[in-house]
């Protein structure tokens, strides 16, 4: 196995009935990234045909069994250069006479393996049946490859599935539109996941979709490491498969980080039903009415004087009410300061949480800030919620990074509280780096999650626009914060997330505060980010909407979390496992073959 080695993202424009003509065009380029001396290559979904069919009597003349004709066209050409070709087709079960949207990998010697798509697009359901075969990840010579399809991506389990089954890489194959790429989801499941995501995309229009391009290959930091734009083309980059084995975000090992025992929400779906139904059963805990509110951040730097924190604190609240707001976020330890901050914690209620509560009281805010607290002999990494009526609640930070680990014991249970602005959900920093804590939050029916931070490192990327024409009312200029992961997790989980972190630049802490929206395909944003210094940024957000039977808004209604696959998912909450067995988690495909 080679300890790195060079992959190929192809980007190419399939035609609607000219089948012969794309998978000749698309043999072509393979063969072009192979001379160049690619050993992985992959092709856009449903390249071979194109996308936009409109019933299962249009697809008909063009499905075809794995294995089939098209596969064995691209085993000759992988046999011919000793490379693995993933390529995306319309596909018929023999057996049942059901048609999927599959994505197949192909080596030198025949099929490795297959996915079916498990997360239907808006389109998939006029011909093709959801996939059937989980989310695998196959042994080839090139490290252990995963296979997902566009929308799978948008669901954050998905990746993790196949990360938790020890995938180096994972070959997305898409058909994305409607907003600029590489998309932040896109990256973010590779950021999160530590491991390399080989985008590729198709471009162009076809009956009036208009496809984004922006092939790329993306490195387990989220770096972008090669895109193409518009137009055919290739988009080539180096996998380093010791780097993808190191499974960590931000320089944390975020695997062995994980806390499966309280995720077992994230096999259930409490947005099947109605949701204002669902909440309200039995009367315990509906949802509260909402109502529009200003949220806003504090982005500062704490220090050792507890004092001069809350005099900061107070300054930036009396700042942010002047300007309407109902709520204000400031950092993860933002009463205590980062640095000993076991040296000031102090016990809940205590003098600091007091002067939180007058600093609340006088100026009719909530407020949630950041503290090291002291219980029992033990220390914690809390996060405070406080408003007029008093102390609220408080929640202690799930997953400890190293440095916490040092002074804190790690929180054993989420926190959900209902106030005049919504149904608020707490976490705090790192927790941000695992999809799973946003989702729960989520699944317990917030419509904001506030996230006092001290993330230092890089979780944010620029774009340097886009030359594709669009006929959807997006942006296609440069933007300095085009992926912002917690933008990304905002959307992910249709809620408003604010999120307050320290700056202190000289130490790696770069800010990048922000209040984001629930639909990150919305446009213009309904986002504000403090893009440096210290500072405030706001967003007016509304969590009404129950006045009428079934929720409209997407916070209430939640449509990324409604369309969850739970039964897809019970791995996820699986007890963790010594590294050496992680491919033990999920199916691991090693026998699929041409036949």
């Amino acid at each position: 196995m080679p300890a790195t080695y060079k992959a190929a993202a192809v980007q190419f424009e399939p035609i609607l009935f000219e089948k012969e003509r794309n998978i000749a065009r698309l043999v072509e380029l393979v063969e072009t990234a192979a001379r160049t001396g690619a050993t992985l290559v992959v092709a856009p979904e449903m390249g071979t045909t194109g996308y936009c069919w409109f019933d299962r009597a249009e697809v008909a003349p063009f499905v075809e069994p794995v294995p089939g004709p098209t596969t064995e066209r691209f085993h000759a050409v992988a046999q011919a250069h000793g490379i693995h070709v993933v390529i995306g087709l319309p596909e018929i079960d023999p057996d049942t006479g059901l048609y999927y949207n599959t994505a197949v990998l192909i080596g030198p010697n025949g099929v490795v393996g297959r996915h079916r798509k498990t997360h239907p697009y808006v389109s998939e359901p006029k011909w093709s049946a959801p996939g059937n075969l989980g989310h695998q990840v196959f042994e080839t010579p090139l490290g252990r490859i995963a296979l997902l399809i566009c929308m799978d991506i948008h669901f954050v389990e998905t990746a993790r599935l196949v990360a938790l089954g020890g995938a180096d890489i994972i070959c997305h194959i898409s058909n994305w539109l409607a907003e600029r790429t590489p998309a932040p989801y896109w990256i973010s499941r590779a950021f999160e996941n530590g491991c390399y995501l080989v985008e590729s995309n198709r471009w162009g229009l076809e009956r009036t979709v208009q496809f984004s391009g922006g092939s790329a290959i993306i490195e387990p930091d989220g770096t972008v490491a090669a895109v193409v734009d518009a137009g055919d083309g290739i988009a080539y980059g180096e996998i380093d498969l010791a780097r993808a084995r190191q499974r960590q975000v931000l320089g944390e090992p975020v695997f062995a980080q994980r806390r499966p025992e309280l995720y077992p929400e994230l096999a259930t779906n409490t947005f099947a039903w109605n949701p204002s139904d669902f909440f309200g059963l039995y009367g315990h805990r509906p949802l509260p009415p909402g109502r529009r509110s200003r949220v806003t951040v504090g982005q500062f730097l704490p220090g050792r004087d507890v004092d001069a924190n809350l005099d900061r604190i107070e300054g930036l609240a009396i700042e942010a009410a002047g300007q309407g707001a109902d709520l204000v976020v400031f950092p993860e330890l933002s009463v205590t300061g980062l640095a000993d901050a076991a040296e000031r914690a102090e016990p809940l209620p205590g003098r600091a949480t007091g002067r939180l509560l007058t600093i609340a009281a006088r100026h009719r805010l909530h407020l949630v800030a950041g503290l090291a607290e002291s219980e029992d002999g033990r220390r914690y990494n809390t996060a405070v919620l406080v408003g007029p009526e008093g102390l609220v609640g408080r929640y202690r930070k799930i997953h400890l990074t190293g440095e916490d680990r040092r002074w804190a014991t790690p929180g054993d249970s989420w926190a959900v509280f209902d106030i005049p602005a919504g149904r608020i959900g707490l976490m705090i920093g790192h927790d941000a780096a695992f999809p799973e804590a946003g989702r729960i939050l989520a699944l317990r029916g917030c419509d904001l999650i506030a996230c006092p931070a001290a993330q230092a490192g890089r979780f944010t990327g620029a774009h340097s626009g886009t030359t594709i024409d669009q006929n959807y009312p997006i942006p296609t200029g440069a933007d300095p914060h085009h992926w912002h992961h917690l933008r990304v997790r905002a959307g992910e989980n249709n809620v408003f997330l604010a999120f307050a972190n320290v700056v202190d630049p000289p130490n790696g802490f770069s800010g990048k505060s922000g209040v984001f929206g629930p639909d990150t395909f919305a446009f213009p944003r309904r986002e504000a980010i403090v893009p440096e210094g210290e500072g405030l940024a706001s967003v007016e957000i509304d969590t009404t909407n129950l006045e009428t039977r079934y929720p409209t808004s997407v916070v209430r209604r939640k449509d990324l979390v409604s369309m969850r696959q739970p039964h897809q998912y019970q791995s996820l909450v699986w007890p963790a496992r010594p590294a050496h067995l992680l491919a033990a988690k999920v199916p691991v495909n090693r026998t699929e073959r041409a036949g």
